[in-house]
């Protein structure tokens, strides 16, 4: 029989855990300190396995700040609340230093020596907030009048960036005489907030979520050879942005040369897959250090929908917004700005 191995499942839409080992599907909460987290585990391996019927599933706590005690009464909570046929293929464990608790159920031995390589990839990954509801709103509307596209329904927001019908209604009452509404009760944008735009961009680190690898073995690869690398990952949540799209939309960009290579990762649920990184360059290390040169940007898409464009070539780009706001985060002020008024000037 062949030897069950650890992997990250393939993207897809909505929820999906972050490892398989054969039938077994792993969600890893590390360092959880509070018991929403806990319930919040259980209860999306608990609706994940009502669908997936011929699969078991694993919640993994990497170093609770919950005593044993507690998440043994958690359980007994869950058992009153959750059908008994996903109970049966529900297990819980808590791993604190080098000792595993088993709160409920079994673990394969072949699946328990594999929890501290599971903790320790997830641990590692960025804590990436979301883009504020108000500004995805905002970003998708603009991007809509960007591509002057008919007007939307506020269900069509409400799905594109996964909110409320409130949430909804707030940001648009916060945009104000921009909003220009149909006979249908469709709305759209009718000209450039500027003054809504400049807040986008001072807070970018919250409305585009980025991470940075900079190469230190002293041989960087150029962006062009790592976006032929890029080519062949068949990542359908991955495209590219910044310099290089920013040229797909509009080629006269004044720049000579390409700094670094940007890629925008649809990532709608809290757990961007990053292991596409050491396939691009085993050379590339994360870096927050704002002076250091960077040869790979990655910046983090949560809302649900993506509005990527595929060109000729199959190659996908990130949508306009995207690379405006990735100009902004490269520093690249004397481009965006062009980059910026080439779209305005094009809606005319």
């Amino acid at each position: 029989m062949k030897a069950a191995s650890l992997k990250r499942p393939p993207p897809a839409p909505g929820y999906r855990p972050d490892f398989e080992w054969g039938d077994t599907v792993v969600e890893v909460k590390a360092d959880p300190h509070n018991f929403r987290s806990l319930r919040d585990g259980l209860l999306q391996l608990a609706y994940y396995l009502a669908e997936q019927p011929g699969r078991r599933g694993l919640l993994l706590l990497g170093n609770p700040r919950i005593t044993d005690a507690a998440l043994k009464n958690e359980w007994r909570l869950a058992e009153l609340t959750l059908r008994k046929e996903v109970l049966a293929r529900l297990s819980v464990a808590a791993k604190r230093g080098d000792t595993v608790i088993t709160v409920a159920g079994e673990l394969a031995p072949g699946l328990r020596a594999r929890l501290s390589e599971m903790i320790a990839q997830e641990s590692r990954l960025p804590q990436l907030r979301g883009r504020p509801p108000s500004q995805a709103i905002f970003l998708i509307l603009l991007l809509h009048w960007f591509r002057r596209q008919e007007p939307m329904t506020t269900q069509y927001l409400m799905q594109a960036v996964g909110c409320s019908y409130p949430t909804v209604a707030s940001a648009l009452r916060r945009l104000g005489s921009w909003i220009r509404r149909e006979s249908d009760r469709r709305i759209k944008l009718w000209g450039f907030p500027a003054d809504e735009w400049q807040r986008v961009v001072a807070a970018r680190e919250r409305a585009h979520p980025t991470i940075h690898y900079a190469d230190r073995s002293g041989q960087r690869r150029s962006p062009e050879a790592l976006l032929e690398r890029t080519a062949g990952l068949d990542r359908s949540d991955l495209a590219v942005g910044g310099v290089i799209g920013a040229r797909h939309y509009f080629p006269e960009l004044d720049l000579r040369g390409t700094p670094r290579l940007d890629l925008t990762l649809h990532c709608p649920n809290a757990n961007p897959d990053l292991s596409f990184v050491n396939l691009l360059d085993p050379a590339l290390e994360r870096t927050e250090d704002p002076g250091e040169p960077v040869s790979l940007a990655v910046h983090v898409l949560r809302t649900r929908a993506a509005f990527f464009k595929t060109a000729g070539d199959g190659q996908p780009f990130a949508d306009e917004v995207d690379c405006l706001l990735s100009l902004h985060d490269a520093r690249l002020e004397a481009q965006a700005r062009e980059f910026l008024d080439h779209l305005v000037t094009s809606v005319g």
